[in-house]
């Protein structure tokens, strides 16, 4: 099998909210995935629970004030980087790194005091991807030689 060299952080695009360049940060020791978001909040419209959302803040570039919602959504019980357990909704949207697409479940949270606003980890990396810290992007260097 296959595997791609990814460095420590690289650029992602996320098609299903029209964001085309986003830094995602590689953490081997975070089990799942995270997406920096705000104002998140169930709401119940016709019979059903709908999650609504912001993704990422005015202080982000590609920020746009755009209220996501979706009714497929799910709860999990999350370990913090500080080993606080919380409970967060998450959602299942597609990436786009290497010219790939992956489906991928995120968890929703604030990351807005975090250099990163996306965390890519080990459940998604696991097979697929070698992390060499000496290397930062390198899937938008990627892209860059298949469009010439």
């Amino acid at each position: 099998m296959a595997v791609n060299i990814i460095g420590r952080s690289e650029i992602i695009a996320l098609p299903e909210f029209e964001i085309g360049q986003i830094e995602a940060k590689i953490d081997t020791g975070a089990y799942g995935n995270a997406l920096h978001c705000h104002r998140i909040h169930v709401v119940h419209k016709y019979g059903k629970e709908i999650l609504s959302f912001t993704i990422l803040d005015p202080s982000h570039p590609e920020y746009d004030a755009r209220t996501m919602s979706t009714e497929h959504f799910n709860k999990k019980r999350v370990k913090s980087s500080i080993g606080v357990s919380e409970l967060r909704y998450t959602i299942t949207t597609t990436i786009i790194m290497f010219n790939k697409s992956y489906p991928l479940e995120f968890s929703l949270t604030d990351r807005g005091k975090m250099r990163f606003p996306v965390l890519l980890g080990r459940k998604f990396l696991k097979s697929r991807f070698i992390v060499d810290v000496r290397y930062k992007n390198l899937s938008s260097e990627c892209s860059k030689a298949n469009q010439k």
